[in-house]
């Protein structure tokens, strides 16, 4: 198979879809792999050392689309590369199309083969593929929540972690999977005064258990996660339901009624963001407030530290990329259901029944739509 990776353009995104080592590991199982001019160099890489691991450098993202059987990238593709998709064409990469109907509107109109990392599950009811993106997220939410609290953003002027006789902040984290786990982790770590919510019980229990009664692990109801965001300095967004818009938690109301200065950093914003008045943002211009409360709400924010990220990425999304080469799309989906889950949008008809749900348009089981 020709794989092809194209540079990432959306603002402020220096990951790669594929590194040198991931690209030399295809090419040893007898595929070929192009890459755009210049497509590692935000994480240091030349086009130097992608020629070295066995790839071919082209000048343009149109000359990689054009040729290319498969596009590795990270990111969803923005507008311009849409337009470059090609029926048949395996498209692998983040995608979070249930807020973004006209993402899914060109997906869909491409006929493209649509696999999106985030809708990729495992055995153990897992997410693999997003799984290391949300650790970065969840441990920089709590950097970028630590400087939207500086008053030079509007912030309270708050020190996380506090100094001896001053109280440290109260960081609220709703969701204790692996965005608000990791959040915790930043913050307790900073000294800081850590809630986490969540509706599931055993989530709790693991989350009491991991940081040994440091956390405050409560079960999130609607009183429960009003007073503590009422009550907060920062509140952290780590809200995700697989494939679906995320749902509202933080409504404009709370806003409204939090601290002056307080600051939220919306995670879920990929998905449509869990904080009413969220609306994404980017590394050039992270912030905004509304009612006094500061909103860090960037899309990408694994992007900021790109070399970390697309590393960790690598590592994961490399097996299914030879999988997928090896057996050819179809073979690969109708063998295994874990990666068939990551089909979203299969030459012009969407196979994930939550954005289906979300978005209106018809749906089809993935194996009825490949065997069609």
């Amino acid at each position: 198979m020709l794989i092809g990776v194209p540079k990432e353009i959306k603002n402020h995104e220096y990951r790669v879809g594929m590194t040198p080592a991931s690209v030399r590991e295809v090419i040893q199982h007898g595929h070929q792999v192009i890459v755009e001019h210049n497509a590692g160099i935000g994480i240091g890489f030349t086009d130097d050392d992608y020629q070295e691991a066995g790839a071919e450098v082209l000048a343009t993202a149109a000359d990689v689309f054009a040729k290319a059987e498969m596009i590795v990238k990270v990111k969803e593709p923005q507008a311009v590369e849409r337009a470059m998709l090609r029926e048949g064409q395996i498209l692998f990469t983040y995608l979070h199309l249930a807020p973004d109907l006209p993402q899914t509107e060109d997906l869909i109109k491409s006929k493209a083969v649509c696999i999106a990392y985030e809708t990729v599950t495992d055995n153990k009811g897992g997410l693999p593929l997003l799984a290391p993106m949300s650790e970065v997220a969840g441990r920089m939410s709590i950097q970028a929540g630590a400087r939207a609290l500086e008053k030079s953003c509007g912030g309270l002027g708050m020190l996380l972690g506090g100094v001896p006789g001053v109280a440290p902040a109260k960081v609220v984290v709703i969701g204790g999977g692996m965005v608000g786990t990791n959040a915790a982790q930043m913050a307790v770590g900073l000294g800081a005064d850590v809630t986490v919510l969540d509706r599931n019980v055993d989530v709790l229990r693991r989350v009491n258990a991991q940081f040994n009664g440091a956390v405050k692990a409560v079960y999130s109801t609607a009183d429960a996660l009003e007073k503590e965001v009422l009550a907060a300095d920062l509140v952290i967004g780590g809200v995700l339901v697989p494939g679906a818009a995320a749902p509202k938690l933080v409504t404009a109301d709370h806003i409204k009624r939090m601290k002056p200065g307080a600051a939220i950093v919306d995670v879920a914003i990929d998905q449509g963001g869990c904080v009413e008045t969220s609306k994404p943002t980017t590394h050039a211009d992270p912030t905004y407030i509304v009612d006094d409360v500061v909103h860090y709400c960037v899309a990408n924010m694994p992007g900021a530290v790109p070399r970390t990220s697309t590393f960790a990425l690598n590592n994961v999304t490399l097996p299914y990329i030879i999988r997928l080469a090896n057996k050819g799309y179809k073979q690969a989906l109708l063998d295994d259901v874990h990666l068939r889950n990551g089909l979203n949008v299969y030459r012009g008809q969407v196979t994930n029944e939550f954005v289906a749900e979300a978005l209106k348009f018809d749906f089809i089981e993935p194996v009825t739509a490949l065997n069609s």
